[in-house]
């Protein structure tokens, strides 16, 4: 059987190592890590979370926490990964970033059939099968090489991080622990959020702050180009001052216990790790130079004290146009032995991105054992990521998993949550009987 390589060790790359070396599959995994880094990362364990530690939903209503399912039944080594170093967040699935990519590490490195090589990729390789996973920030050189490859402009825009700060410099009398109307099956998830309260005229004061705050500017040859699913909070200030409080400072389903109403607005804290050591600003990606940052961020109640151990930040994120360029099962439309997978496809957030890493390495599977892939059902979620990718060529965007990349509900007329959870079961189902035709499962 031939050897696959594969170029980039994050979510997607990882993956798809781990998934065909399951099979029985000879894999070459090439990861600059730790000869060179990312200007977004800062430790040398594969599988790093650069961004949030958040895998986001985790109820069935929603169409990632479908995902994630789904990714459970078909054998997912990233969803085994965050399951055993989640962190409680309320109804959402979190992770110990250091424990999850340390445990990722382990496995890659532990696998007979897995070599890998630290190398700087400049170029395509000569090398087939070949999956190219090189993530968001993609080197320049390998960037413009398969740009030349495809006969298609790469295109850019910037991902946002969020700032970290330490538990211990958190005045915990000035905030309180909820999360959105108690969601969460324990009182531990009921409790995973800190909210840092605002009065109507805080509010007022700290977006004016905001808007008026020094920002990073981009270099002259950077096209700005903002998902919309992770805009810098400046971003979103500047659209109006009400714009935060329906957005990452929605106060709605959170009661104040010292005054039982809900506050003008929020900020909300998310644990790091699982001792609880520090914290993230959820949804407060920003490109606010660090001293305003410092400055501006110590104004949110309870952060006067603040130790920033992460401050926010913007960085490039590279990706092909899908629809044009791949086939839908991911490979190079003009190249039939180069894959694809994870944000460089346009894949938006840690979990689609491991989840097309796993498709890849069944697409790649399927192909060396001489048969042609059957795609999943259009109704789940991992059919929905390909539906995505095959999308709207003429002005194509990244996104994030979302029912409507699934076929459509044509059941009876049910409301928004009802609607979603059947879709669902119908997924599961769809899954279920695809995989027993169609899936080789691990050895």
């Amino acid at each position: 059987m031939s050897q696959v390589t594969i170029i980039g060790a994050g979510l997607a790359g990882s993956e798809a190592a781990l998934s065909l070396a399951a099979r029985g599959v000879s894999v070459r995994l090439i990861e600059q890590k730790p000869a060179a880094r990312t200007p977004a990362q800062s430790s040398d364990s594969l599988c790093e979370l650069v961004c949030s530690n958040s895998f986001r939903g985790a109820a069935l209503s929603n169409a990632v926490g479908l995902l994630k399912e789904e990714m459970r039944r078909l054998g997912s080594f990233v969803m085994r990964a965050a399951d055993q170093t989640r962190v409680p967040a309320g109804g959402a699935l979190a992770v110990d970033r250091e424990q999850f990519a340390a445990l990722m590490t382990r496995w890659l490195d532990a696998s007979e059939r897995i070599e890998r090589h630290t190398e700087v990729v400049p170029a395509v390789p000569a090398a087939r099968p070949l999956v190219i996973a090189t993530g968001p920030l993609t080197g320049d050189a390998l960037a413009a090489d398969l740009a030349a490859l495809i006969g298609a402009e790469s295109l850019a825009y910037y991902d946002a991080i969020a700032p970290i700060v330490s538990a211990d410099s958190i005045d915990w009398d000035q905030v309180f622990i909820a999360s959105r109307w108690d969601k969460g099956e324990t009182e531990e998830e009921k409790a995973a959020y800190v909210n840092c309260p605002f009065d109507a005229e805080q509010y007022t004061a700290f977006v004016a702050a905001i808007c008026a705050a020094e920002k990073v500017q981009p270099k002259s040859f950077e096209d700005v180009r903002y998902f919309e699913g992770c805009l810098p909070i400046e971003v979103m200030a500047e659209r109006g001052e009400r714009t935060l409080s329906f957005g990452p400072m929605k106060p709605v389903g959170l009661t104040d216990p010292r005054t039982g109403r809900w506050p003008k607005a929020v900020v909300q804290l998310r644990k790091e790790d699982a001792s609880g050591t520090a914290y993230n600003l959820v949804g407060f990606q920003s490109r606010m130079t660090w001293s305003e940052q410092a400055r501006i961020f110590r104004t949110i109640p309870g952060l006067a004290n603040a130790e920033f151990l992460r401050f926010g930040a913007v960085h490039r994120n590279t990706f092909v146009n899908a629809p044009r360029c791949l086939d839908t099962t991911m490979r190079l439309r003009d190249h039939a032995e180069i894959y694809l997978a994870g944000q460089i496809t346009g894949t938006e957030g840690y979990v689609e991105s491991a989840a097309g890493g796993w498709l890849v390495a069944h697409f790649l599977y399927e192909r060396l054992q001489g048969r042609e892939p059957v795609l999943p059902p259009a109704t789940t979620a991992h059919g929905g990521l390909l539906t995505q990718l095959s999308r709207n060529e003429k002005d194509y965007q990244p996104s994030n998993i979302t029912f409507s990349h699934l076929t459509p509900w044509e059941g009876d007329r049910l409301k928004k949550r009802a609607k979603y959870e059947a879709m669902a079961e119908r997924a599961l189902k769809d899954l279920s009987e695809w995989m027993a035709a169609h899936v080789t499962r691990a050895a």
